[in-house]
C-alpha cells in the first residue's frame, strides 16, 4: 500500500507541476526575475500549496504515526552549518541560472527537451559528487 500512495502522490505532485507551469523554466525564471518582467503567478502556486498543506500538517501531526509508515521521520538537526549554507546556496544558483529544481525537472523529462536532459544528468552528477564528498569526509574524520 505504501508504494501505492507514493505512486499515486508522485502523478498528482507531477500533474500540480505541469499545470502550474512550474516546470517551464521561462515561467519560474519569469518569477525568479523580480527587477525587470516579473511574472507573479508562481506565487498563487506556492500560496495554495500552503493554504492545503498547513492545516492538514497540523491534522496528521498529531496522530500516533502516518497512515501508511511505521512512523514520522522527523529531522532531529536543526542545525545551520556550512553544508546547509553551500547547499542552499547552489540549490538557488542552479534554480536561477536553469529555471528548474528537481522535483519539476523530473515532470519536464516527458517534455523530450534536450535542456532537461541535460539538467536532471548533472543533477543525478552533483547528488553523486555531493554524497561522495560528504563520505570521504567523513571517513577522514574517523
Amino acid at each position: 500500500m505504501t508504494k501505492l500512495s507514493s505512486l499515486i502522490s508522485g502523478i498528482i505532485f507531477g500533474l500540480g507541476l505541469t499545470i502550474s507551469g512550474m516546470v517551464n523554466p521561462e515561467k519560474v525564471l519569469g518569477f525568479l526575475n523580480i527587477f525587470d518582467a516579473w511574472d507573479p503567478s508562481l506565487m498563487f502556486v506556492m500560496i495554495g500549496a500552503i493554504l492545503i498543506f498547513s492545516p492538514l500538517y497540523f491534522i496528521f501531526k498529531r496522530k500516533s504515526k502516518p497512515i501508511f509508515a511505521k512512523n514520522f521521520v522527523v529531522p532531529s538537526n536543526k542545525d545551520i552549518d556550512n553544508k546547509l549554507i553551500i547547499g542552499a546556496v547552489m540549490f538557488g544558483a542552479g534554480w536561477g541560472l536553469a529555471g528548474l529544481c528537481p522535483g519539476p525537472a523530473i515532470s519536464a523529462i516527458s517534455f523530450l527537451n534536450t535542456s532537461v536532459y541535460l539538467f536532471v544528468l548533472f543533477m543525478f552528477l552533483g547528488f553523486y559528487l555531493g554524497n561522495f564528498i560528504i563520505n570521504k569526509n567523513e571517513a577522514n574524520k574517523v
